[in-house]
């Protein structure tokens, strides 16, 4: 089979598990709560980059760890996935699944403007256009449509939903300054993340054991949306020719997400998600385009 070929194959896999994880997140938490998903699909991820590592023979290089490193993992997975999947988590508790999905994606609007203070990058025109037309889709989801009373039926779910989006491109920025060895770091930082979490819960929750639909969907999640969906998409980009033809597929991700949650969870999907999603994919696409 032809490289490029394997790409494909590969990014729509991942496409395909990213999709699913919107609807596994609502799942789950109607049996355990947000911080406890976190706390067991970290743990479960942790134990799958691990045999990752093994199984491509690169456990060598944790002896080659330096102080360095350490403090960059302490403070990448203070980012990810500790203050992301806290926000993102008990974003999707607060809103229904299809709101949830959907603002989620902002987060490549979110990237350019972070991208003008940290990466000294202006922005054209065109750019600011593609940002206020995703912004109106976040708008639209966040009053349900209903444009003529501006009623915000959830303000909190909504802006934690964004907040998430700024703790993922702030760390998408500062990932792609690293150049360690993508599972090493990915495991590195899900060590510490799985620490933050645990002290976390220590202190203000205390460790509750779920169920055996919590425990399955932990696991879920904990494998396809933290671990091996990033490992596969990051194959698929090592062996495509280009990485535009294969980082293009990832737009059929929350329109496969809200197809999910409408079989899956069972929410009927709102002409205001589907008008929001496509300003939000609107904007995004623009600026996808855009020197």
């Amino acid at each position: 089979m032809q490289k490029q070929k394997k790409a494909y194959i590969y990014a729509l896999t991942a496409v395909l598990f990213w999709a699913t994880i919107g609807s596994a997140f609502k799942l789950t938490l109607r049996y355990v709560d947000f911080i406890h998903i976190l706390l067991y699909a970290s743990f479960i991820s942790i134990i799958l980059l691990f045999s990752i590592l093994w199984i491509q023979k690169k456990t060598i290089l944790l002896r080659s760890i330096t102080k360095k490193d350490i403090l960059r993992s302490a403070g990448l997975g203070f980012l990810n996935p500790y203050l992301y999947y806290l926000t993102v988590l008990k974003a999707y508790d607060l809103l229904l699944a299809q709101e949830a999905v959907v603002i989620n994606y902002v987060w490549p609007i979110t990237l350019v403007l972070l991208s003008i203070p940290m990466l000294k990058q202006k922005i054209s025109l065109k750019s600011f256009l593609a940002i206020l037309i995703s912004f109106a889709g976040v708008v639209i989801i966040a009053i349900k449509g209903n444009l003529s009373l501006l009623h915000f039926s959830n303000i909190e779910g909504v802006l934690l939903a964004l907040v998430s989006t700024v703790f993922w491109a702030l760390f998408f920025i500062l990932n792609v300054k690293d150049k360690r060895d993508a599972v090493l770091k990915m495991l590195l930082n899900f060590i510490f993340g799985f620490i933050y979490v645990l002290i976390t819960i220590a202190i203000f929750y205390g460790i509750k054991i779920p169920n055996i639909e919590g425990i399955i969907g932990s696991i879920y999640i904990g494998i396809f949306e933290m671990g091996i969906a990033f490992v596969i998409w990051l194959k698929s980009l090592q062996l495509s020719s280009s990485t535009a033809k294969v980082s293009n597929l990832i737009f059929l991700s929350p329109l496969l997400s809200l197809i999910f949650v409408s079989l899956i969870v069972g929410e009927q999907i709102m002409g205001y998600s589907i008008a929001g999603f496509l300003f939000i994919m609107g904007g995004i696409i623009l600026q996808r385009f855009t020197k």
